[in-house]
């Protein structure tokens, strides 16, 4: 008779704090919203439109479409700069 060795691939993810969600904006009248393509599948076609939705439904806030640096995997340290110094709201498309 054989014996069967069955290992658990889970593994044990790190222990991690909680992070309060940023506060909400009480208006997007006059703000300027960063539309951050991630560069995962379709995130800019989804961004270009939602881009488009804004111009047409909401053409007070300012939109910027922009693509980080490099892949989503890589930390892009500048974007999130200016979007702090430029922008009062981020939305990060990450694909479909």
């Amino acid at each position: 008779m054989s014996t069967l060795t069955v290992l658990d691939p889970t593994g044990y993810p790190p222990k991690i704090a909680a992070k309060a969600l940023a506060p909400r904006l009480d208006t997007l009248n006059g703000r300027t919203v960063y539309l951050v393509d991630c560069r995962f599948d379709d995130s800019d076609i989804f961004l270009a439109q939602m881009q488009a939705w804004f111009a047409e439904h909401m053409p007070s806030v300012k939109t910027v479409l922009k693509r980080i640096s490099s892949v989503y995997l890589v930390d892009d340290p500048k974007t999130w700069e200016e979007i702090k110094a430029r922008g009062h709201a981020a939305i990060l498309g990450v694909g479909h």
